[in-house]
């Protein structure tokens, strides 16, 4: 069994980032999966973007919509994508959540002029 497994049946997770000095910072994502693999996206100017390319160790966790969490945390890592698997990850997005991440949010990217980094989570090991 995949760890990730219980996050499948929700929509957005609660992303646990860490600052540097280990300052953990919460925040709601949305998540989409294609197979085996979870995905998520942000803008290139998000504060959780330094954070990741510094440490791309992460804790999730099921949430509401607001970032209530609704589950225990997952130990876990990410890896920023590029290319086909950015596409990938892109389409994966756009079939879970139809209005918002396949109109809404890359309508707001463009009309902001933000660059949509996409990210794939995986277990840490």
């Amino acid at each position: 069994m995949d760890t990730l497994d219980p996050l499948r049946d929700t929509k957005t997770v609660l992303l646990t980032t860490f600052r540097r000095d280990g300052t953990p910072v919460a925040t709601p994502v949305s998540i989409a999966f294609d197979g085996e693999r979870a995905f998520f996206r942000t803008w290139h100017k998000a504060y959780k973007v330094r954070r990741l390319r510094t440490n791309p160790a992460v804790e999730v966790a099921p949430a509401t919509l607001r970032g209530e969490p609704t589950g225990p945390p997952i130990a876990a890592r990410t890896r920023l994508l590029d290319g086909d698997e950015a596409r990938l990850a892109a389409r994966a997005l756009a079939r879970r959540h139809r209005f918002l991440q396949a109109l809404l949010v890359p309508l707001a990217h463009r009309v902001m002029r933000y660059r949509t980094l996409h990210y794939e989570l995986y277990a840490a090991s």
